[in-house]
C-alpha cells in the first residue's frame, strides 16, 4: 500500500480546508433541459450556469453566510462568456460554496460554441458558411480536434512542433500564397530555449512577408532557422482533417479523409472563449472559500499571441489568464476536474492566494501551462525585467523578501496527472514557480511536455517543498533545459560575471535577499529528454536536494549559492557544476554517479564535492584530477532490482559502507489516487551503463544504429584504422537521417573526446545531452570525417 508523506504543517492544512466541504448545503441544480425561469430544485432545475450562479450572489448578498452547492446535471454547457466571482460571492470555512458535477455524470464546461452547418462538396474540400462575425482558430468535428492548415503537414511522430521544414518560410512556397493575411508563423527561439510565435500581417511583393510577433520569449531571438512551420494559410489546405476559415468571406474548408462522408459529422464545435471561471479579488477583500469539483473544461481559445509580459529576468514572457483564473483569492480549492483540449493556460493562479489547493485532476492536451504561481512584481524589491538589466549598486533596496503580499503563498498542487502540454507553446511547464513562497508540489505525474515539467523562474522568496513526483518525457522538443528548471536572477545576480564577483564579495549577505528560505526537492524521479534532470541555473541558491532518482540527465548546479545535494542517485549520468563562484558554500556528497564529474569554468569547488560513489575507477580518477573526490569510492552499487526500477541498495553493498548511501523509497513517485494511477504512464527504465563481466562485446543499439566494439584484427583491417579501438556502426535504421552514419564507419570521437568502446560513446553522449545534438568524428574511407545530427 502507498504511503503519501506530507509534511505536518501542510497535513493539518488539508485536514481542515477539506474536512468542512461535508457540511450542510442550500442546494441549486442546473440541467441542460432546465429553463431559466425554474426555481433551481432538482426537480426544476436552472438551464444556465450564469443565471444560476447570479441568483446565488443575489442570495448571498442578504445571507453571506450561507453555504450554498451549484449541482450540474450531465450534459455540455457552452459558456457565452466567462464565469466572474467577485468576494461578494464567497462561502465562509464553516458554510463553503461548492460547484460541482451531480454525483457519477459527466459535465463539460466548454469555451466552445456549436454550429449546426450545412457541408457542400467543392473539389477536394467540403464547405460550408458559418455565423458572420465568428472567428475561431480551433475547430472539433464530432469532439475531435482538427488541423488548422498547415505546412508541413502534421505527424504525429516528429519533435518539435509535429513536424518542421526549413524552407517553410521560402520565397518560392511565399510566393505561391495568394493572401496569407491572419496566417502564423511558429519557430523555435534560436537557442531552442522555447517558441516564438508571429501574425502574418501581408505580404510586399510576391514573396516576402510582413508579420510581427516573437515576443513570446525573455531572452531575444530571430526564428529558428530549421525548426519552424506556418499554419492557416489556404494553399496549404491538402491533407486530411485540416481546415480553413476565410473570416472575409464567412467560409469554412475542410478536407475529408479517404472514404469520410459527409452525413458522419453529427457535430461542429468551435473554441470561442478563452477563459471559463475567473475568480477575482484582492488581497484586502479577497474572494474565498469556494470549490470547484467533478467538473471537464474544455475548448478553450488559443493565446499564445497575448504572452508577452515579461517574467523578472527569467527566460518567460506570460498571459495572466487560463481556463481557470485565480486572481486575489482564499482558499479557492480545484479538486478532481479533468482540463483538456485547452488552447492556453489551464490553471494560472495570479497575485496575491493563499491556501490555493489544486488537487486530484486531469491536465492534458493543454496549448499552454497546467498549472502557474505568478506573483506580481511590485511585490519584488529592486525587479528587473531582461536578463541583461541591473539595477545600480548604490540604488539596491537590501532588505530582505517581499514589498507587499501580492504573491501566490501556502498552497498546495497534489496528486494531479498533467501530460501533453505545451502543444503550441513551448516556453511552459506542468507547474511554473515565480514570485511565490511556500508552495507545495506533491505526488505529481509530469510527462510528454516540451521543456521543463516544473520550473522555478527565481529565487523571490522560496520555501517550496517539491517532493514525490515523478517527472519525464520533459525537453522533448526544446533543449539546454531540466526536468527540474530554476533561474536565480536575483537581486544579487549581474550579467558581467566579474561584476557580479566584484558584487558578492563586498556584499554576501545579498545572496539571501529574495531567496529567503530553503527549497527543498526530495524523493522525486526525473527524466529529460534534451538537458538534465535537475538543472539549477543562473544564480540559482538556497536549495537542499536529496533522495531524487535521476534517469538520464544528472544534475547540474549552474553559479549559485548554498545548494547541498546529496543522497541522490543519477543513472548513466552525473554531476554537471558549471561556472562556480568562490565562497559558493555549495555541497555535492553522498550521491551514487555513473559518469566523471563533467566541470565548465570551476576554479573553486564550494564547501565539500566528496564522498560520492562512482561506477567506474576511472571516472573516479578522471574527477580527482580537479583536486577533489579525495574520499571517493568506486565499484558495483548492488541495486536491488534496476530492470524494475527499484535502485534500492543491497544490504552490505560498497555504497553503504563507504559513503553512508541511505535507501529512499522507489514505489512513491507520482500519483497517489488510483484512478490517476491507472491513467498514468511510466518512464522507461534505463538499461544502465557498466561494463560486461566476461569482457566480450555484445552488438547493441544505440540511436536506431546497430554498433558493437572494434575488437579484432580483422575488424581493424577491414577498417584501415591505427589501432583496435573505437566504435564499428554494422545497421542503420531503414529511412534514417540523412548525411549521418553509414555501415563500415567507426567512430573514434565523441564532442572531441575519443571513444574507445560503446559504453564510452554512451557516458560522452549522455554528458552533453543537453545541447540537442551529437557531434562525432567518424573513420571512413580512409579519412576522418565530421558528423553532427
Amino acid at each position: 500500500m502507498r504511503t503519501i508523506l506530507i509534511k505536518a504543517s501542510f497535513a493539518i492544512f488539508l485536514f481542515f480546508t477539506f474536512q468542512y466541504f461535508s457540511t450542510a448545503q442550500t442546494q441549486y441544480y442546473v440541467a441542460t433541459d432546465g429553463k431559466d425561469s425554474n426555481p433551481g430544485t432538482e426537480a426544476l432545475p436552472f438551464a444556465s450556469i450564469l443565471h444560476a450562479k447570479e441568483q446565488i450572489k443575489k442570495l448571498k448578498s442578504e445571507n453571506p453566510d450561507e453555504g450554498v452547492s451549484l449541482i450540474i446535471n450531465g450534459g455540455t454547457y457552452y459558456l457565452e462568456e466567462p464565469l466572474v466571482f467577485d468576494a461578494n460571492e464567497s462561502g465562509t470555512e464553516d458554510t463553503p460554496y461548492v460547484i460541482q458535477a451531480k454525483n457519477g455524470e459527466k459535465v463539460i464546461i466548454s469555451g466552445g460554441k456549436s454550429l449546426d452547418l450545412t457541408w457542400k462538396n467543392q473539389g477536394s474540400f467540403w464547405v460550408a458558411k458559418v455565423p458572420k462575425g465568428l472567428e475561431f482558430s480551433s475547430l472539433y468535428l464530432n469532439g475531435k480536434k482538427q488541423i488548422r492548415a498547415r505546412y508541413p503537414n502534421y505527424q504525429a511522430e516528429i519533435l518539435p512542433f509535429h513536424g518542421f521544414a526549413e524552407d517553410a518560410l521560402s520565397k518560392e512556397r511565399i510566393a505561391s500564397w495568394r493572401d496569407p493575411e491572419g496566417g502564423f508563423i511558429h519557430a523555435l527561439h534560436q537557442g531552442r530555449w522555447g517558441g516564438m510565435h508571429y501574425e502574418i500581417i501581408g505580404k510586399v511583393g510576391k514573396d516576402s512577408l510582413i508579420y510581427e510577433g516573437g515576443w513570446q520569449n525573455n531572452r531575444e531571438s530571430g526564428l529558428h532557422s530549421k525548426f519552424r512551420f506556418v499554419e492557416n494559410i489556404f494553399e496549404e489546405l491538402d491533407s486530411p482533417h485540416e481546415w480553413y476559415l476565410d473570416r472575409e468571406e464567412g467560409m469554412l474548408y475542410y478536407f475529408p479523409e479517404e472514404g469520410q462522408a459527409i452525413e458522419d459529422i453529427q457535430q461542429v464545435e468551435v473554441g470561442v472563449l478563452e477563459n471559463l471561471i475567473s475568480f477575482k479579488g484582492n488581497g484586502g477583500n479577497p474572494v474565498h472559500h469556494i470549490q470547484i469539483k467533478d467538473i471537464l473544461f474544455t475548448q478553450t481559445a488559443p493565446t499564445f499571441m497575448k504572452t508577452e509580459e515579461p517574467l523578472m529576468r527569467s527566460d518567460w514572457t506570460i498571459y495572466r489568464n487560463g481556463a481557470i483564473l485565480l486572481d486575489g483569492t482564499e482558499n479557492i480549492h480545484l479538486e478532481k476536474n479533468t482540463f483538456r483540449d485547452l488552447g492556453g493556460n489551464a490553471v494560472f493562479i495570479s497575485n496575491y492566494n493563499r491556501k490555493a489547493s489544486i488537487r486530484g485532476n486531469l491536465i492534458e492536451e493543454i496549448g499552454g501551462s497546467a498549472i502557474s504561481f505568478v506573483g506580481n512584481p511590485e511585490a519584488v524589491r529592486s525587479p528587473s525585467f531582461n536578463y541583461h538589466e541591473f539595477v545600480p549598486e548604490k540604488e539596491m533596496d537590501t532588505v530582505p523578501g517581499p514589498k507587499t503580499e501580492e504573491y501566490p503563498a501556502n498552497s498546495l498542487v497534489a496528486d494531479n496527472l498533467i501530460r501533453d502540454i505545451g502543444l503550441i507553446e513551448k516556453q511552459v511547464a506542468g507547474v511554473q514557480i515565480e514570485m511565490a513562497m511556500d508552495l507545495h508540489i506533491i505526488h505529481n505525474t509530469i510527462y510528454n511536455v516540451p521543456r521543463a515539467g516544473i520550473n522555478i523562474g527565481d529565487g523571490a522568496w522560496g520555501g517550496h517543498i517539491i517532493e514525490y513526483n515523478d517527472v519525464f518525457n520533459t525537453v522533448m522538443e526544446t533543449g539546454d533545459h531540466g526536468a527540474f528548471n530554476s533561474w536565480g536572477r536575483d537581486r544579487f545576480w549581474h550579467p558581467n560575471r566579474g561584476t557580479m564577483n566584484e558584487l558578492v564579495e563586498r556584499h554576501p549577505d545579498w545572496i539571501k535577499l529574495d531567496a529567503i528560505k530553503t527549497t527543498i526537492i526530495r524523493n522525486n524521479r526525473f527524466h529529460c529528454d534534451h538537458g538534465w534532470d535537475i538543472d539549477l541555473d543562473d544564480g540559482s541558491s538556497n536549495y537542499e536536494i536529496y533522495n531524487n532518482l535521476c534517469l538520464s540527465g544528472g544534475i547540474k548546479l549552474r553559479e549559485g549559492f548554498y545548494r547541498t545535494v546529496y543522497n541522490n542517485i543519477t543513472l548513466n549520468n552525473g554531476f554537471h557544476p558549471h561556472v562556480w563562484f568562490e565562497n559558493s558554500h555549495d555541497v555535492f556528497t553522498r550521491n551514487i554517479v555513473m559518469t566523471s564529474h563533467k566541470q565548465i569554468g570551476v576554479n573553486f569547488w564550494g564547501d565539500k564535492v566528496d564522498e560520492n560513489f562512482f561506477t567506474s575507477e576511472m571516472d573516479l580518477m578522471k574527477s580527482r584530477e580537479f583536486g577533489i573526490e579525495q574520499s571517493g569510492e568506486f565499484g558495483e552499487p548492488d541495486f536491488m532490482n534496476p530492470e524494475e526500477g527499484d535502485f534500492r541498495i543491497e544490504e552490505g553493498s560498497p555504497v553503504q559502507s563507504s559513503i553512508g548511501f541511505e535507501n529512499f523509497p522507489m514505489d512513491q513517485f507520482g500519483v497517489a489516487s488510483k484512478k490517476l494511477q491507472d491513467l498514468a504512464d511510466s518512464p522507461k527504465i534505463p538499461d544502465l551503463f557498466t561494463e560486461r563481466l566476461d569482457g566480450m562485446a555484445e552488438i547493441e543499439e544505440w540511436r536506431g544504429f546497430k554498433v558493437k566494439n572494434m575488437e579484432t584484427l580483422g575488424e581493424q583491417s577491414a577498417a584501415g584504422v591505427n589501432e583496435i579501438s573505437g566504435v564499428l556502426v554494422l545497421e542503420v535504421p531503414k529511412g534514417g537521417v540523412q548525411n549521418t552514419l553509414q555501415v563500415g564507419d567507426v567512430i573514434l570521437e565523441c564532442w572531441g573526446e575519443p571513444v574507445d568502446k560503446v559504453l564510452t560513446l554512451r557516458k560522452l553522449e549522455k554528458g552533453n545531452l543537453w545541447k540537442g545534438r551529437i557531434e562525432l568524428k567518424v573513420w571512413r574511407n580512409q579519412a576522418l570525417v565530421e558528423v553532427v545530427f
